[in-house]
C-alpha cells in the first residue's frame, strides 16, 4: 500500500509540473497591465466541513506573494498601473483521510476586483467570485491532505487563485487596454462558491471514517 501510495503522488506530482513550470515563462502581455498595489484580506474566512485550520495572516500572505509572484512589473512591464484586491472567503484544507476510501479535496473561495489607478475606480462592475482547486489533485480518490501538510496547501491553492485571476484578466483584457482571449476550459477553475453550488465536489458522498471526524472535532 505505501508503495502505491508513493507512486500516485510521485505521478500526480509529475502531473502538474507543466503548471507550475509556467511561472519561468515569458507571458503575452495583458493590454498595458502593470501592478500597482495587491492587497489581500482574510477576515475570518468560512473553514468548510473537515478542513484543516488556517490563520487569517497566513492566507493573506500566501495570496500576496502568489499574485506578485504571477503578475509582477516584470512579467508584465506595462504602461499603466492597476490595482487588485482579493478577498478570502472560504476555504477547505483536506485532512489526511484514508486512501481510496475517503479523501477531500482542498480549495479556496475568493473575489478578486480590479481598479485603475489613475481615477481609482473599480473597472469590473460585480466582484467576481471563484473557486478553485489545488493544481496538483488530480488523482480522485487521493486528497492533497495524504501527502502535503498545511502550509503546503495553502500555497498550492493561492498560486491556482493567482493563475484564475491572470485567466480572469486575460478574458477581460479590455478592461487593460487589451482584446480579450478565449482560454480552454480549467477544471481547477470555477466560476461561484463551492461550498454553496456544488459541495458534492469536495468529497465522496459518504461518512468520513471515526478518524477524520475527531481531527475535526479537534481530539
Amino acid at each position: 500500500m505505501r508503495l502505491v501510495l508513493a507512486l500516485i503522488a510521485a505521478v500526480t506530482l509529475t502531473a502538474c509540473g507543466g503548471i507550475r513550470d509556467d511561472l519561468t515563462e515569458t507571458p503575452e502581455p495583458i493590454g498595458n497591465f502593470l501592478l500597482g498595489h495587491n492587497v489581500a484580506v482574510a477576515n475570518d474566512p468560512v473553514r468548510g466541513p473537515f478542513s484543516r485550520p488556517a490563520e487569517n495572516e497566513a492566507w493573506k500572505q500566501a495570496m500576496i506573494t502568489a499574485v506578485d509572484d504571477r503578475l509582477n512589473n516584470t512579467r508584465f512591464p506595462g504602461g499603466a498601473y492597476f490595482h487588485v484586491g482579493v478577498a478570502v472567503e472560504g476555504y477547505v484544507l483536506g485532512y489526511p483521510g484514508v486512501p481510496l476510501v475517503y479523501s477531500p479535496k482542498s480549495v479556496l473561495i475568493f473575489t478578486v476586483n480590479f481598479f485603475e489607478d489613475t481615477t481609482g475606480e473599480k473597472i469590473n462592475e460585480e466582484p467576481i467570485q471563484l473557486t478553485v482547486f489545488e493544481p496538483c489533485c488530480s488523482v480522485p480518490f487521493l486528497g492533497s491532505g495524504y501527502t502535503r501538510s498545511a502550509d503546503e496547501q495553502m500555497e498550492g491553492l493561492a498560486f491556482n487563485a493567482a493563475r484564475a485571476i491572470e485567466r480572469t484578466m486575460r478574458e477581460n483584457a479590455q478592461w487593460f487596454g487589451g482584446v480579450p482571449e478565449v482560454l480552454p476550459e480549467d477544471d481547477t477553475i470555477l466560476e461561484g462558491n463551492v461550498l454553496v453550488d456544488n459541495p458534492e465536489l469536495l468529497a465522496p458522498d459518504q461518512p468520513a471514517p471515526d478518524g477524520v471526524i475527531e481531527a475535526e472535532a479537534g481530539l
